[in-house]
């Protein structure tokens, strides 16, 4: 929503470079598709990597997908996803964003050494001239969903914050039997979270008969 806002541009038909494929990256990759874009995904994780192939998208390194991307976007949470050689590589016109990690997934200090000039294009929209082509920049690289648009909408921050509540009760209540190190959100709270939304919602799921809990716990029967 918030490249749509910041560029108007029309995404169908365009290619779209999706780098890192968590939930953030299928989330972005399924809703380019949905718009009629061509997706390209980059990854490091082979699980990762072999998802967005089953799932129907290109997959290849960031270095071959430079050439060919229209609209760029990171969600790895690393830094230096798209660096000084990938802007090098890309075509005239291209757009790079970030939504998944503060302003680094982008080298923006490449991105200014690279560059012959630079101008605000319009607001939250800065274009680069790197050797006669342009390549435009949004949000300064910030996460583009809250530099160009409100953020996440409240459907989706109140899970987050229920789990960050549950899990700080959680931690309070068990900190004399933890060790100081992170821990994983327990399983039970992320059930928990999921079954109180879903009531929210009005939607109800099926339940497991005792007979069904005790043959998928066991490993008596089956191939």
């Amino acid at each position: 929503d918030g490249i749509i806002r910041a560029t108007n541009k029309l995404l169908a038909g365009s290619t779209v470079v999706i780098a890192g494929y968590g939930w953030c990256g299928k989330g972005a990759a399924q809703r380019a598709r949905g718009l009629g874009a061509s997706v390209i995904v980059t990854e490091v994780e082979p699980l990762r990597a072999l998802e967005a192939v089953m799932d129907g998208f290109r997959v290849m390194p960031m270095s071959e997908a430079a050439p060919l991307g229209d609209l760029f976007v990171t969600l790895t949470g690393d830094i230096n996803v798209i660096a000084e050689e990938h802007f090098k590589a890309m075509k005239d016109k291209a757009i790079i964003c970030n939504s998944g990690h503060f302003d680094v997934e982008i080298d923006l200090k490449g991105l200014e050494k690279t560059a012959s000039s630079k101008r605000n294009a319009k607001p939250l929209v800065e274009e680069y001239m790197l050797e006669g082509k342009r390549i435009y920049l949004l949000g300064e690289g910030r996460l583009v969903n809250l530099a160009c648009a409100e953020g996440h909408p409240a459907e989706v921050m109140d899970l987050s914050f229920a789990n960050q509540a549950l899990s700080c009760e959680y931690l309070k209540n068990n900190h004399q039997n933890l060790e100081n190190r992170v821990y994983n959100v327990p399983e039970e709270i992320d059930k928990d979270i999921a079954r109180m939304k879903l009531d929210s919602m009005g939607i109800v799921i099926d339940t497991l008969s005792q007979e069904q809990k005790k043959y998928i716990s066991s490993w008596e029967e089956g191939t």
